[in-house]
């Protein structure tokens, strides 16, 4: 009968799953950003393969196309507006734009009062889902636009969770679906039955919830037993191409007190060096590129095994980025050597001693000119360098320090390249400082986009006369734009479908509409001043942030988290 645009998987995929739909629930699922990216990404996968394990199930990838194109699925091409179910992976803020964008050009209603009463969903009539981590760092610009919210790690939330979503086959209403939903499986949040308020000068206030609606709403983990994760799919057409990703472990127990990821993943997570290495041998046959995530969880015993297993498999280490210290440990660099590796990353983030303390990091200059030699002298010839501008307390002194940092670097790298006959090139990735939810920083105020361009043609004239140096910087509006989403609330987000349809500067949307970016990125908050994102409970206590904050401003250093050690009551997650 012909073949449907898009049916079956992308080329060169391996692993896609196709389904008939009859008899099934289809579910969509949706990363707002491009194939490339958006299959690049683990935790999409893992909910894929977790949908698609379900009998009744049909779970299809749309990703965001091109400009005026209309989405439709990967594997069976329909349009989005077919599915009764779509559901959005949001690993980034700036994709918040996306996933309204693509509602609009779907023809599916983006408001989730406007879009069904309490009547069955349907195809045109969705429900409309949302989860990954950028909606349980702060949901609420994305709010008005979706049904449900699953916030947290898919493998605890599933059981419950698809059993629940089959009762839309059979008819059910869907607001009173929601309220159950709402008030039976944790981590589900339901923004129509919590409502904010605001005070006399505008600024949010907290948040009204209905009798039998939790508030904050707890946000489930995976527990520590728990088996590593991996890829299901390969495909050469990615940002990471055809490598087999597998987690050494979920969250981070450093403290680096501007990522937001090491404090709503607690407590952090090791897995088992049996189940790493199950999920490394999961790849299919063929395939020799492994990249590990989260290097910085792994213990020196458990790499050990696993870099032995990588070794005797003659497989090839990739990896995103290292913490400076970790390439202490002899199994690492004695991998690196023998898969060849050309290209890796170190992450000091601050440019001097002094901020590396303000911000917790727990490397120091000798740590990155360590790592820098090792990773040159195990065959890497492009090493890159990423680092922050625009931090808490910073001065131009801190700069001065970033490039001396840089000029040691490359005094201890070249003499290695010239007797290989090549020099090594050093990339500098420099973004700007966005403060972010549940991290210490939360209370801070990002620098303002004159100074953080200052700071860019600063660093431009210094590196100027570096040789074998490449320079990235983020554009200080972009970063201005994503902090004003990362502490925005609804009112932000109400924004969203002008941004997607109009294609006009957003500042120029936002003062049409009579709101401040400035209110949301640029101002420093109190330490009792309620939070719209707050709506999540990660069980973190503010008190402790406040803590880490104030530690922060007077350079003063905190130790790891102990999570596997020993008890610790520290932060508010462990207390249970």
């Amino acid at each position: 009968r012909g073949r449907r645009r898009g049916e079956g998987p992308a080329p060169g995929e391996t692993g896609a799953v196709r389904k008939k739909w009859t008899g099934r629930l289809p579910i969509a699922l949706v990363f707002a950003n491009s194939y490339y990216v958006g299959m690049s990404n683990l935790g999409m996968q893992l909910v894929y393969a977790g949908f698609n394990a379900h009998p009744d199930i049909v779970c299809e990838r749309v990703f965001l196309p091109p400009a005026g194109a209309m989405p439709r699925s990967v594997e069976s091409g329909r349009p989005l507006r077919d599915f009764p179910v779509i559901a959005f992976s949001v690993a980034f803020e700036q994709d918040f734009v996306g996933v309204v964008d693509i509602l609009v050009r779907s023809g599916v209603e983006p408001l989730a009062a406007e879009r069904h009463a309490d009547a069955p969903v349907a195809p045109g009539r969705p429900l409309v889902m949302a989860g990954g981590v950028a909606t349980f760092i702060n949901p609420e610009p994305l709010a008005p636009f979706i049904d449900l919210f699953v916030l947290g790690e898919i493998e605890p939330a599933a059981p419950r969770l698809l059993p629940c979503l089959l009762e839309l086959r059979r008819g059910a209403p869907a607001r009173s679906f929601l309220r159950r939903m709402a008030a039976q499986v944790p981590g589900c949040y339901v923004p129509e039955l919590l409502r904010p308020r605001y005070d006399a000068r505008g600024r949010y206030a907290g948040m009204e919830a209905d009798a039998d609606v939790p508030a904050p709403v707890p946000v489930p983990v995976a527990p520590a037993s728990h088996g590593g994760g991996h890829s299901v799919i390969l495909t050469p057409d990615t940002e990471f191409g055809a490598i087999h990703l597998a987690e050494l472990g979920r969250g981070c127990s450093r403290g680096c007190r501007f990522c937001a990821a090491g404090y709503v993943y607690r407590p952090p997570r090791r897995w088992r060096p049996e189940a790493i290495i199950e999920a490394v041998a999961a790849r299919p046959a063929g395939c020799e590129r492994v990249g590990l995530i989260g290097m910085e969880m792994v213990r020196p015993q458990a790499l050990e095994r696993v870099a032995a297993f990588l070794l005797r498999q003659s497989c090839a280490l990739s990896f995103s980025s290292l913490r400076a210290d970790v390439l202490a440990e002899k199994p690492l660099r004695q991998l690196l050597a023998a898969g060849g590796v050309k290209s890796a990353a170190i992450a000091p983030d601050g440019p001097s001693e002094r901020l590396r303390r303000v911000i917790n990091k727990g490397v120091d200059a000798d740590d990155c000119l360590f790592a820098a030699e090792a990773l040159v002298e195990a065959g890497v010839v492009n090493l890159k360098m990423y680092f922050m501008i625009g931090l808490p307390t910073e001065e131009e002194d801190d700069l001065r320090e970033m490039v001396d940092l840089v000029r040691a670097v490359q005094e201890r790298i070249n003499p290695i390249g010239r007797a290989r006959g090549r020099l090594p090139e050093v990339h500098l990735s420099v973004n700007c400082f966005v403060p972010k939810a549940f991290t210490p920083f939360q209370f801070h105020a990002m620098a303002p986009v004159t100074e953080l361009k200052a700071r860019v043609a600063w660093l431009r004239k210094a590196f100027k006369k570096f040789h074998n140096l490449k320079l990235v910087f983020d554009h200080p509006q972009n970063a201005f734009f994503q902090a004003m989403l990362a502490r925005g609330d609804r009112r932000v987000g109400q924004l969203l479908p002008v941004f997607a349809r109009s294609g006009r500067n957003w500042r120029h949307v936002c003062k049409d509409h009579g709101l401040k970016p400035e209110e949301y990125a640029c101002r420093r908050r109190g330490r009792r001043e309620p939070f719209p994102w707050e709506v999540v409970g990660h069980g973190l206590s503010r008190d402790f942030l406040w803590r880490e904050y104030q530690l922060a401003l007077r350079g003063v250093t905190s130790a790891a988290c102990p999570y596997g050690i020993s008890p610790c009551r520290r932060c508010g997650v462990c207390h249970d």
